[in-house]
């Protein structure tokens, strides 16, 4: 039997149930009020006889009882009037008694003992009847009975006709019902699962299409989810098929997502687990519904892959504000919402250890210290016990998630954990530990600032594998633990030998997604992007600049703004002509020194503006609100240059973001010497950020470069991150982590005794 028609015989079925129980419960009380008012007519009539009835059965006078009984028997629907003796004998009957009404048995013990009368409905000559019975009082008690009796069949006729009635009501809803089931089936659920269905099969055809509009009722949105799902996964791995068949034509090897996931399975030899103080999914409520929302990071990108691949699981802070709600007893969760492959642990702080850790010791000690960004490191006592106590929870995190497992590897990830691997391979000797710093290294005299350097250092060295962006840093760190810390250098294996125990120090340049940054698929040029993009700002202007940043004072923009301001003097035909567009999201504005730095940037864009700003134009364009990736890639699309002047940057994914957008291999990079990124892209316009004069230079030549010079330098750049790209990154650490060769107790006592 169809789904449809069972639905449809359920519905109808249902509804005939309760139309029945409603009609019964109809029926009941018509048939009950209508012999409660046929009993009280009764009563009434009987009450009104009993003063001349009673007169005449106390006489005996038979002669009297007829004529009573002849002039009060026709009434309208009574059937009959009898008056009895005591003993039940007839004394008097109407005429229709002995022609329409055969009388029943008089209930004589319930009369005398009920002097109020009594009434009941029976059958009579197979009619129901209503029989109401009156004792006659005399002087010594009761003389006789007088006796009602009612035709009360109307009663039942009317009960006939309700139940008629509601069997036609019923067959009128069913066939209505049938109707409009059948219609919103049609257009509700079987037109869209048609469409849907089609659909399918023309992507497992091999056309691309765009998905039809999908059924949105509640108990469908399972299915909606997982056909979407279906869909994309069948997408990218076709894709994958695809991309992968035109490597192996070109005799190239990229790596994927794919090929990250068959490199970590094959290699890894435990489950992986990593450590983040940002988590991968943060749960958020809106009004009264809870949204899971990926935050914006290339750390998710790069590592949900390896973690989906080998179902690991991902220790991070829970800083949503509806993320208790979704964990379960031991804050866990599994993720992704619609798919989920990994868990994902949640820790939770105070309010204290946050400001404390992150804002504190992490963002104003170790933050300005290592970035040599000019601004004063703070370091606070306080904030040194917030960030040793939270590194503490962590690791209580890790150790009770690796608990009972072998083979465990763990991934670290940045400053903020410095302490971590100490922490686990104190009580874990076993598992294998590598921590990624994502922020430069300074020089030793540099670290030396820190009071607390020698427990950061020995903390990181608990780790198997420490890796940087660029080898630089890689350098900075061995010579800060040389002076710092008792301890064997290994410079040909850059590797430091301290207490019975090796850590590796390479350097893993981390990168973007290329597919990820790709722009889809649009009819609108550069060009009628660029201008869009203006008019949407209210600006009307020939060429576009774009610098996208966190407002922070490591990232150059004051002194990006004054090369702008020193072009436009330098070069004042571009005046009216020139605009940029500074993306700057507000970053850690808790903190002091970002809140000031955020009215500097404000005051310094206002300044320029009103010095060269006329009407419909102006130079510079601060947008200093959070942006998707989404929102920002029109931007990279349409720009004629991107400038990224960083004072200190250990890699910076903005430049290589822009390259990955330019698939036109257009567009010039404006790119500080003092990012790691610069090492990768030679081909960038490499400007000195406090060299203003330089700055000014490098926009000119980017805008008055030939289109054949911008093709060559962002083909070539463009080919750098393609094969350099995060997947690299994650499958180049995941691997060398795996190949460190973890000694055993009895290897290291019989080191020590030799």
């Amino acid at each position: 039997m169809r789904l449809s028609l069972r639905l449809v015989i359920s519905l109808v079925l249902g509804m005939a149930i309760v139309t029945f129980v409603i009609a019964r419960s109809q029926v009941r009380s018509v048939k009950l009020g209508m012999r409660t008012d046929l009993q009280r007519r009764a009563e009434v009539l009987a009450e009104s006889l009993q003063e001349i009835v009673e007169p005449a059965v106390q006489k005996h006078s038979r002669e009297q009882l007829r004529q009573i009984v002849d002039r009060f028997g026709n009434r309208q629907q009574l059937a009959g009037l009898i008056v009895y003796n005591d003993e039940g004998t007839v004394l008097a009957e109407s005429p229709s008694i002995t022609t329409h009404l055969t009388p029943p048995a008089v209930p004589l013990q319930r009369v005398k003992t009920d002097p109020e009368g009594v009434s009941e409905f029976i059958r009579v000559n197979g009619r129901e009847t209503e029989a109401y019975y009156l004792p006659l009082l005399g002087d010594t008690g009761i003389n006789g009975i007088l006796a009602l009796f009612y035709d009360a069949s109307y009663i039942e006729a009317q009960s006939n006709t309700i139940w008629r009635d509601t069997l036609w009501h019923v067959l009128a809803e069913a066939l209505l019902i049938l109707v409009a089931f059948a219609l919103i089936i049609r257009w509700t659920i079987v037109q869209p699962l048609s469409k849907i269905a089609n659909w399918l099969r023309e992507l497992r055809s091999g056309r691309v299409m765009p998905p039809p509009p999908l059924p949105n009722e509640q108990f469908l949105e399972p299915f909606s989810r997982e056909v979407v799902n279906l869909a994309h996964s069948l997408a990218e791995a076709r894709a994958a098929a695809e991309h992968e068949a035109r490597l192996r034509e070109t005799g190239e090897s990229h790596w994927t997502p794919e090929r990250l996931r068959a490199i970590v399975q094959s290699r890894l030899l435990g489950p992986l687990f990593v450590v983040s103080n940002r988590e991968p999914y943060t749960h958020i409520r809106r009004g009264k519904t809870i949204e899971a929302e990926v935050p914006a990071s290339g750390l998710v990108t790069a590592l949900e892959p390896v973690l989906r691949a080998c179902d690991g699981t991902w220790i991070a802070y829970g800083s949503g504000d509806a993320d208790r709600e979704v964990v379960d007893r031991n804050d866990r969760l599994r993720v992704p919402p619609d798919h989920p492959e990994y868990t994902l642990r949640r820790v939770w702080m105070t309010r204290e250890e946050e400001k404390g850790y992150y804002q504190g010791f992490a963002n104003e000690g170790l933050w300005p210290l290592c970035h040599i960004a000019h601004t004063r490191p703070i370091f606070r006592a306080s904030d040194w016990q917030a960030y040793q106590a939270v590194n503490q929870k962590f690791a209580d995190a890790v150790l009770e998630e690796i608990h009972g497992v072998e083979n465990a590897l763990l991934l670290v990830q940045d400053y903020h954990f410095a302490l971590l691997p100490r922490m686990i391979k104190s009580v874990r000797p076993d598992v294998r530990v590598a921590i990624f710093w994502h922020i430069p290294w300074p020089n030793a005299e540099a670290f030396r600032i820190c009071p607390w350097q020698r427990e950061v250092l020995d903390g990181l060295l608990g780790a198997d594998l420490i890796g940087f962006h660029i080898q630089a840093h890689c350098n900075n760190f061995l010579e800060t633990v040389d002076t710092a810390l008792q301890s064997r250098i290994e410079w040909e294996r850059f590797a430091v030998r301290r207490d019975d125990h090796t850590t590796f120090v390479r350097p893993f340049p981390i990168s973007v997604d290329m597919r990820e940054s790709a722009i889809p698929e649009s009819p609108s040029s550069p060009y009628q992007l660029r201008a869009g993009l203006l008019k949407d700002l209210g600006i009307e202007a020939q060429f576009l600049g774009v610098g996208v940043d966190r407002v922070d004072y490591t990232k150059g923009i004051i002194e990006r703004f004054r090369g702008i301001e020193r072009f436009l003097e330098q070069y004042p035909h571009y005046i009216k002509k020139f605009t940029f567009v500074q993306i700057g999201a507000p970053s850690r504005t808790s903190i002091p020194r970002y809140h000031d730095f955020m009215s500097e940037v404000e005051g310094e864009a206002a300044r320029i503006n009103t010095r060269f700003g006329a009407n419909g134009w102006r130079p510079i364009a601060l947008l200093n609100r959070h942006h998707s990736h989404k929102q920002i890639l029109p931007y990279y699309r349409a720009a004629d240059l991107c400038m990224v002047t960083s004072l200190h940057d250990g890699m910076n994914l903005v430049a290589k973001e822009f390259v990955a957008a330019r698939d036109d291999e257009q567009g010039a990079l404006i790119l500080s010497e003092f990012t790691g990124a610069m090492r990768e892209l030679p081909d960038a316009l490499i400007v000195n950020p406090y060299d203003t004069e330089a700055i000014s230079d490098a926009i000119h030549f980017a805008l008055e470069m030939s289109a054949e010079d911008r093709r060559t330098r962002m083909h070539r750049m463009r080919r750098t991150v393609r094969e350099n790209n995060v997947y690299r990154w994650a499958g180049s650490l995941i691997n060398e982590l795996a190949e460190i060769r973890i000694e055993e107790p009895a290897e290291l006592l019989l080191r020590q005794e030799s």
